[in-house]
């Protein structure tokens, strides 16, 4: 994993730091390599959320101090990174695509070291209603990992925001554990927290907390952008939102890339309409504030225009959208290719992407012209012009 020195120096926006971070199980090496290259541009973030692998990344951060995050994501992902006895023969496509798909094939049947591991025997020959019987593997190993790696006392101390995702097996209603929110309740935040955020089944169990079983967020939406959006109206926000699928690609040619195509599609689609939406809800605030300034003063003090004024209030949000895009060797397995090749390609993947967006220094300022919202996608393409603005 190469450490790239910045080429631009920029100074962010002076709002507060916010880094989300989807879901996608072996692609998230690429949200650590991209959190490393933004401690270079003075990006400290205040508050981090994430769904699935995003959550664990996420917990990582939070949970230490900023001098070892960087090192503490490296130990995580190094352990997690299953060594292959042999490495990609040749440079073709069709070569890396053999390899990769042989590597899933080998962690789907012996598991990740520090993360899960196989059920012996397996889930079918468990008597239903066991824990055992409704998932392939056992995340036992996730939980050791996480009290290693991640001190939650600071997380529950609110050093850092933590905000992660899961939905409720039985109510199939997303719930997120925030810390903040916790602190109020006179709760805390645990391991099962960020297990629970990451529980994809069948592969993995449900995880109990308060007498509900919570299932991996990224079932009902895989990224928390909606969450961070609507619980900040006071700040200023710069966001950077880092997704491991992308909602754009090429008609598929093959029953493989037809299948990595509706993964890609269905995982991103609800973070393409989280934007769309709450940029339409950013536009309709400011409609208000705009309209009840116009009123004569004697309807200023109406019950219903002091509501709407109240409604209205918002602050403005810079969202900075780096999207993992795949290589044409990758198909469906790539989630679950936890190779160490994998891992480094991802990882120096999250590295470039960040310092190309660091180039436009526009991404970084506060939205102009009376606008409260503003997007920009990174094209992940370094010959590429400069990223417009997302409508």
């Amino acid at each position: 994993m190469t450490d790239h020195s910045p080429e631009v120096a920029t100074v962010p926006a002076k709002a507060q730091r916010v880094l989300v971070l989807q879901g996608g199980g072996a692609l998230g090496s690429y949200q650590a390599g991209a959190y490393q290259a933004l401690c270079h541009f003075d990006f400290e973030p205040e508050w981090v959320a994430g769904i699935s692998i995003g959550a664990v990344n996420a917990a990582i951060i939070a949970g230490n101090e900023g001098q070892i995050r960087v090192k503490r994501l490296k130990e995580f992902w190094e352990m997690v990174s299953a060594p292959v006895p042999w490495k990609p023969i040749g440079k073709s496509d069709h070569s890396r695509e053999l390899f990769n798909s042989t590597s899933a094939a080998l962690i789907a049947t012996f598991g990740v070291p520090g993360f899960f591991v196989p059920r012996v025997p397996p889930a079918p020959l468990w008597p239903p209603g066991s824990p055992q019987a409704e998932s392939y593997y056992d995340t036992a190993p996730l939980k050791k990992t996480l009290e290693r790696l991640v001190d939650f006392d600071r997380i529950n101390d609110l050093k850092t925001r933590l905000s992660v995702g899961a939905v409720g097996v039985t109510s199939g209603n997303f719930k997120y554990f925030d810390n903040y929110e916790f602190k109020k309740l006179g709760k805390t935040i645990g391991p099962e927290h960020i297990m629970a955020s990451g529980a994809l089944p069948p592969g993995f169990p449900s995880v109990v907390i308060d007498g509900e079983h919570y299932w991996d967020g990224g079932i009902a939406s895989n990224t928390p952008l909606d969450f961070v959006l609507d619980a900040e109206l006071d700040r200023d926000m710069l966001i950077f939102q880092v997704d491991l699928f992308s909602a754009r690609g090429d008609l598929p040619t093959s029953l493989l890339e037809a299948t990595e195509r509706e993964k890609d599609i269905r995982f991103s689609s609800r973070t393409r309409m989280n934007t769309d939406k709450n940029k339409q809800l950013h536009n309709a605030r400011r409609a208000a504030r705009e309209l009840i300034s116009k009123l004569p003063d004697y309807l200023k003090n109406d019950p219903s225009v002091e509501f709407l004024a109240k409604a209205s209030r918002e602050s403005t949000v810079t969202v900075v959208h780096l999207i993992y895009r795949s290589k044409n060797y990758e198909s469906s397995s790539k989630d679950y290719d936890f190779s160490h090749v994998a891992m480094v390609e991802h990882w120096e993947s999250g590295v470039r992407d960040v310092h190309l967006s660091m180039r436009h220094k526009d991404w970084l300022e506060k939205p102009q012209s009376g606008e409260t919202m503003v997007t920009y996608d990174l094209t992940g393409d370094v010959t590429a012009p400069p990223p417009k603005r997302s409508e």
